[in-house]
């Protein structure tokens, strides 16, 4: 039984929401930040990645940066811009891009529900990023950036949903730059919210969709603050950290593309008779790129030509549901054993390209910075439960979703 409860968001006035709001802190570097903020005194980024109204070239992990993000985010509340619940509510997120709608349900996950893995997770975190948002949380005092959960979709739950849109006006409904809808519903009824719990509390499982670094993190400042605190309750704010809860079959998870350095002393002839050995290997049709349209089956953009690849029989382990993936059908028969490339963490020769950028973007880098390019076939959120479910890791760079999250909306105290 899963555990996720309603809390008093710090939040924008409405008039303010569309100009605090703003992408993760993990999309973006330093110096694309400055840009995004200029001209945007209430840009979340002035919390998320402080820095920006600091000297340039400041390590962005010193104290100053932290304690920098604190008083930003007090400013925000002491200049009126945003303003804390009275009552502990659940909230309604809608985002439409494309034409598809996904409604997620704000509020807070349990720390032990991480713990126990009624949270689910398919990656493994780095040490250094999880540091950087734990000073960043504890510093803070909050969960400024909502955690991307999802969970097997339940009708009472999405009725329940729907019914609360249809007959309330959101509190905030506008469109960002990249053309995507963002609007928010209060849920303040109190028989509504109970409902909501008793409803959630009958799903099994959560998945973490995106946002390991974020969920780690936040949780591991939860546990501190255990210790700072023997006779903790449990119910204290700190036990729980600020998330989206979405059901599965909203979603969308996108193709996320590999491009590559070199042939690894292969010339394009011997490269593709050594990838023969583990793939079928036919042209795609001349004059544009490929697109794959089903598992087991990639593109592969070499020379300014497009080649479809199909897996052959016997080259991964369908049973498994890690080797049956198609990133690591792709990695353990090509990337890997042929060009040389075993950790893509951190191998220099490799780098990934999320589906919302396109194939012609991997055209552009397989013609300039790269000279190989392979098009993915999305992994789906039935492959991101089972493996959760099995207690196994993805390969990194798995999975890309859209529309990313924003930030700024709802912020959850610790205390």
């Amino acid at each position: 039984m899963a555990i996720f409860r309603p809390f008093k968001a710090i939040r924008p006035l409405p008039e303010y929401a569309a100009k605090v709001a703003a992408l993760p802190y993990d999309v973006m570097n330093s110096a694309e930040a400055r840009v995004m903020v200029e001209n945007n005194p209430f840009s979340f980024l002035h919390v998320d990645k402080a820095e920006v109204d600091l000297p340039e070239g400041i390590n962005i992990y010193t104290e100053q940066v932290y304690l920098k993000a604190r008083e930003n985010l007090d400013k925000l509340e002491a200049e009126n811009i945003c303003k804390a619940e009275k009552n502990d509510c659940f909230y309604i997120y809608r985002q439409i891009m494309n034409g598809r709608s996904q409604n997620g349900i704000v509020g807070c996950a349990a720390i032990d529900d991480y713990i126990n893995n009624t949270i689910r997770k398919h990656e493994l975190t780095r040490a250094d990023k999880e540091a950087d948002r734990i000073n960043h949380v504890d510093f803070c005092n909050a969960n400024t950036g909502p955690i991307f959960l999802t969970y097997r979709e339940r009708e009472d739950i999405s009725s329940t949903i729907e019914k609360w849109k249809n007959e309330h006006k959101p509190i905030y409904d506008f469109i960002t730059d990249d053309g995507i809808s963002h609007t928010v519903w209060v849920i303040d009824c109190k028989d509504t919210i109970e409902l909501i719990k008793e409803e959630l509390a009958a799903v099994d499982y959560f998945y973490i969709a995106d946002g390991h670094h974020r969920c780690a993190s936040a949780v591991k400042v939860g546990l501190r603050r255990r210790d700072a605190s023997p006779g903790y309750t449990g119910d204290e704010e700190f036990n729980f950290f600020l998330a989206v809860l979405f059901p599965r079959n909203e979603l969308e998870i996108m193709d996320y593309n590999r491009v590559i350095k070199d042939l690894n002393g292969y010339t394009p002839e011997q490269f593709i008779a050594k990838i023969s050995e583990n793939f079928e290997i036919t042209p795609a049709p001349v004059g544009k790129p490929y697109k794959p349209e089903k598992k087991h089956s990639f593109g592969m953009l070499l020379n300014s030509r497009w080649y479809i690849l199909t897996a052959k029989q016997g080259s991964f382990d369908s049973s498994d549901p890690v080797a049956r993936l198609d990133v690591s059908i792709l990695q353990n028969n090509l990337i890997s054993p042929v060009l040389g490339i075993d950790d893509p963490r951190t191998d220099k020769r490799i780098d990934f390209v999320g589906g919302i950028r396109g194939l012609p973007e991997l055209e552009r880098r397989a013609g300039s910075d790269m000279v190989l390019a392979f098009s993915m076939y999305p992994t789906t959120l039935d492959d991101l439960m089972d493996i959760a479910d099995a207690g196994k890791i993805m390969p990194p760079k798995s999975t890309w979703f859209e529309p990313k999250l924003l930030s700024g909306l709802f912020v959850h105290k610790l205390v």
